[in-house]
This record gives structure tokens, sequence and C-alpha cells, in this order.
């Protein structure tokens, strides 16, 4: 059979499909959630911005790992995997930095801005979801789509909470929340691709 017909390159050739798409919506949704992370005061849409910065780099690194043997997949996962348990501990490291100059972030802003982005997210985590079960790679990159759409979700609930209470308390909470997924994120990943890269071995 013709190598370009093959089941295996058909399927990256679907895959790279959706990775560009997820780039490209993904460095739209940093710029916005920059722009309104600093008009609104918010952590946690500051926060997902970084986080939507982290995932455009994840796939633009998961693009160009599709060209590689699986060892080298493998380590660029653990490299992403590692990324993302930085990015938790950036953000509790941001909302802590908040918390301390109390902040109270405009709920307005967040609210809608985190619908933006919930749309975006489920959009792409619905082009990942039947690479799910994947290597390491993939599972990182289903990961993140789900945890952007689980973090969409709870800034909507902070900026409620602001708008509630008008404190900023649930917009640290939130953060925090964010947090703890991404580092749970990491570990998951860190492991599978630790795993395969001994396997490779």
């Amino acid at each position: 059979m013709d190598a370009c017909c093959s089941p295996k390159r058909a399927a990256d050739s679907g895959y790279r499909r959706v990775l560009v798409a997820a780039l490209a919506l993904n460095i739209a949704m940093f710029a916005v959630e920059v722009a309104a992370g600093v008009i609104s005061g918010s952590s946690s849409l500051l926060a997902d911005a970084v986080d939507f910065a982290g995932d455009a780099s994840s796939y633009a690194l998961s693009l160009w790992a599709l060209a590689l043997a699986p060892a080298w997949r493998s380590r660029a996962a653990l490299a992403k995997g590692f990324a993302m348990g930085a990015y938790g501990l950036f953000v509790i490291a941001m909302a802590a930095w908040h918390a301390s100059r109390g902040t109270v972030p405009e709920p307005a802003t967040m609210g809608a801005v985190a619908l933006l982005a919930l749309a975006v997210n489920l959009g792409v985590a619905a082009m990942l979801y039947r690479y799910r079960n994947g290597d390491a790679d993939m599972r990182s990159v289903w990961l993140c789509s789900r945890n952007d759409a689980i973090s969409n979700i709870a800034v909507m609930v902070a900026a409620a909470g602001v708008f509630g209470t008008g404190s900023g308390w649930p917009d640290y909470l939130v953060a925090a929340i964010m947090a703890a997924l991404a580092l749970g994120a990491s570990v998951i990943v860190v492991r599978q691709a630790r795993r395969e890269i001994l396997a490779a071995a």
C-alpha cells in the first residue's frame, strides 16, 4: 500500500490539521485574554492567557514532533509536562501576589471573555477528542484542552463570585484551582512520557 494512504499517515495528517487550527485559535485567545486581564485586573484571566500561550507552544511542539521517531515525541511530551508544572507554580505565585494587594477584578469583563474562551476551548477539545488515548504527546494535548475548558467555567464562576461578594477572593481561589489542574496534568504526562522513553531505550 502507498505510504501516503496508510492508516497511520492518514491519522497523522488529520491530527496535523487539528493542531494547526488549535494553534491559531490559542494565539488569538492569548491576545484577547492578556488585554482583558489587564483591563479587568483579573488574575484568573491572566492565568488563563498564559495557559493559552503555553498551549500554543505545546501545539507547535507537537506539530514539530509529528515528523520525529516515537522516542523523540515522548521526549517532547516530557518537556511539555514540565512546562505544565511550571505554569501551575506561576499561577500560584500570581494569585498570591494579587491576594496580597487586595485586587478586586471587574466581573463583567471576566465573565464575557471566559465565555468566549470556553467556546473556543470546547471546539478545540471536540477536535482533539478522538486522539485522547494516543501516545504521551497526544495525551498531553488532550489534557491541555480539557483543563482549559474546565478553567473557563471556573473563571465564569469566579466572575459571579466577585460580582456577588465585591471581593477578589473568588478570583484568587479559581486561579489556585487552575494551578492544581496544571500540576496534576503535569504529573500524568511526565509519568507516561518517562515510561515510553524507557520502553524505547
